[in-house]
């Protein structure tokens, strides 16, 4: 029997007449078919995701710490690159 984990899952999605056309010319293009086209954007954006949702979830534990930068930080910053 098969290991279930292993097997493709079948996606079906709807996309946009624009999108849908992009990703037709993208498949000319490279030789890919569409299956891959759409499984690497969807690698990129997730990897993306996942990334900032661990920055995020990271800076909130430091404030939960309170580390916060201090005033004299901020205005350096600023002063640096402006704003």
């Amino acid at each position: 029997m098969p290991d279930t984990a292993t097997l493709d899952r079948p996606l079906n999605v709807r996309l946009s007449v624009d999108l849908s056309a992009q990703i037709e010319a993208l498949c000319d293009a490279t030789g890919r078919t569409k299956s891959f086209i759409a499984q690497e954007a969807l690698k990129q954006y997730l990897e993306v995701q996942a990334w900032q949702i661990a920055d995020i979830q990271a800076a909130l534990k430091e404030a939960d710490r309170g580390e916060f930068a201090t005033q004299k930080q901020v205005d350096a910053f600023f002063k640096k690159y402006g704003g």
